[in-house]
């Protein structure tokens, strides 16, 4: 893990849900192994990142896309910790 002082939520995440630990069923493992952002989402993203390449994101708009990555984050830990649980 990252010190504190570049502590992220991530690395606060991993070690609540035990990233790598792979004590899930194998059910609820692939559940989860099928997480996605719907299409409408992914448009979302694809937008904001865009316009964030072009350095022309409003402040509202900067969080929104980090709201996203965070998550996106989250479900990547979550789906990791899946993936070992099905080995």
């Amino acid at each position: 893990m990252a010190n504190s002082t570049t502590i992220s939520e991530a690395d606060i995440l991993s070690d609540v849900i035990g990233a790598n630990e792979g004590d899930l069923s194998p059910e609820a493992a692939r559940a989860i192994l099928r997480w996605r952002f719907n299409d409408r989402a992914i448009a979302r993203i694809n937008d904001l990142a865009d316009r964030n390449n072009k350095g022309v994101l409003s402040h509202t708009e900067e969080d929104e896309l980090q709201r996203y990555l965070r998550v996106g984050a989250l479900v990547n830990l979550v789906q990791a910790k899946a993936r070992l649980s099905l080995k």
